[in-house]
């Protein structure tokens, strides 16, 4: 089978291995595993969801309503009630409406931040956040077993199934729009509007921050937001050099701060007055110090191995637990189904709170900043400013280094480790971790990770320093230790 199923659901690319046959096929696995016993795994859900309840959602990319439809077809053949969107729509307001709609399961086309030749399958779970890999691993179980046995989808045409209410078109944003306004003080933001650009990357997320923020008194101005399945030819991630086009509206005059939220707008990157890229680094600061002191939440703090040490700085102020996990928002939803945890993040955007579901979300992400700019009475850069002069100074880097041949990961860390250095850029190396590849840790606070690929030859390397300098030392290392991995 060609379908590689994992924790973070199914990408490939459209025509080549994304057909609607392979669709299909694993749309029947997820009937299948979600109809057998066991599929919660022993989560107690309260209320407990419809087993016979699913939740379909769509983003803009090429076919991807057409390919939603086709898996509301076999969930209906199966016997499932299936709500599906009546437009494209963030992951994480698909996920909501699993959560509110008590279904027992979602399913949301989407390749999220991917290169627009790919699509991609995300498996939603009832508490409204990704699928546990448990649960990934039984839809792999009856994936490889149809296979063997020669067994293909069931299948019902879909304009049957709408006539027997077996597929329902909904729309997901209404219910999702009153829960944020839970989260956001909306009252904050209408007591000193703001001047705001919003660029959803031709996304799922155009029209859903404008549509909530509408009688704040903010004017907002959308770019990069109708249908473009080619996504302009840019990968719809936001990051930096990606961003061009909101830094250019920004510098034009167009607004004082900058929204960017990826292809299925579960992740952001935010630029300030000046058309300056803020990195989710700052961003998850920036929020945790929010909630902790304006808000005065309480609760876990958790956070990838990837991401700043300015969190834990702060969560140090405020008396508040530190956890680290592998790089994955599933690792930190899994802290969010077993404790209170005040804010969970990663570098690469993807933030959630308390109060929200288990799910990385740029809606609800941007939406506080926006918050955070209007009740702090100051710009972004000047808010950032104060944080790294409080917690800082921390300059950030990720650069990726191709190996010439594919090397073990298991044997690429042991090399790590047993070749530690005792310093990097004059700084002694204080701790080792290895949660997720390995990570020095030096005497002021900077720190080097070193992740090999599980699927390709690439060394993910990530540096922070307290300088500009450190960091190039930092990236500096990661590279000859790239060029020594033979």
């Amino acid at each position: 089978m060609s379908i590689n199923f994992g924790t973070d659901g199914w990408r490939a690319v459209i025509s080549e291995t994304f057909t609607f046959h392979n669709l299909r096929m694993l749309t029947q696995s997820i009937a299948d595993a979600v109809a057998a016993e066991g599929w919660l795994n022993g989560l107690t859900i309260d209320p407990p969801p419809n087993p016979k309840k699913m939740v379909v959602g769509f983003d803009t990319r090429f076919l991807s309503d057409r390919y939603a439809r086709e898996v509301s077809r076999v969930l209906a053949a199966n016997g499932f009630e299936v709500l599906l969107s009546q437009a494209d729509a963030p992951t994480p307001v698909i996920s909501y409406a699993v959560k509110n709609l008590q279904a027992i399961a979602g399913i949301v086309i989407t390749a999220s931040h991917n290169a627009p030749r790919y699509n991609g399958v995300k498996l939603k779970a009832a508490y409204g956040g990704s699928a546990l890999p448990e649960l990934c691993r039984k839809v792999e179980v009856y994936l490889n077993d149809n296979e063997s046995l020669g067994r293909g989808p069931n299948m019902i045409d879909y304009e049957i199934a709408k006539e027997k209410g077996l597929i329902k078109r909904f729309n997901p944003l209404p219910a999702y729009y009153d829960h944020l306004r839970e989260l956001i003080n909306l009252d904050i933001i209408a007591d000193n509007p703001q001047y705001i650009v919003v660029d959803s990357m031709y996304g799922a997320g155009r029209g859903v921050i404008k549509g909530i923020l509408e009688g704040t008194g903010c004017e907002v101005l959308e770019i990069r937001n109708d249908l473009n399945p080619g996504f302009g030819g840019v990968h719809p991630e936001p990051i930096g050099k990606y961003l061009s086009a909101l830094s250019g509206a920004i510098c034009m005059g167009k607004g004082s701060i900058g929204l960017a939220t990826d292809g299925d707008a579960d992740r952001l990157g935010a630029m300030d007055e000046r058309g300056v890229f803020v990195d989710p680094h700052k961003i998850m600061a920036l929020s945790l110090r929010y909630l902790a002191e304006k808000r005065g939440l309480k609760g876990t703090v958790v956070r990838t191995v990837s991401t700043t040490r300015m969190i834990d700085l702060i969560a140090e102020k405020y008396g508040l637990t530190v956890r680290e996990t592998q790089v994955g928002f599933n690792h930190i939803a899994d802290y969010m189904l077993k404790e209170q945890v005040l804010i969970g993040g990663e570098e690469s955007g993807g933030i959630s709170f308390q109060g929200h579901i288990p799910e990385g979300d740029g809606i609800l992400m941007g939406l506080l900043l926006i918050e955070m700019v209007a009740e702090a009475k100051m710009s972004l850069s000047e808010m950032v400013a104060e944080l790294l002069q409080t917690y800082g100074p921390a300059f950030y880097s990720r650069k990726d280094q191709r190996l010439k041949r594919p090397v073990a990961k298991d044997k690429m860390v042991n090399m790590l480790l047993s070749d530690a250095p005792a310093e990097i850029g004059g700084q002694k190396v204080s701790e080792i971790s290895t949660k997720d590849g390995v990570k020095y840790i030096l005497a002021d606070n900077s720190w080097l990770l070193i992740r090999p690929s599980g699927t390709e030859p690439v060394l993910r390397v990530y540096a922070e320093g307290r300088s500009e300098d450190m960091v190039q030392a930092l990236l500096a290392y990661g590279e000859a230790v790239a060029a020594k991995a033979v």
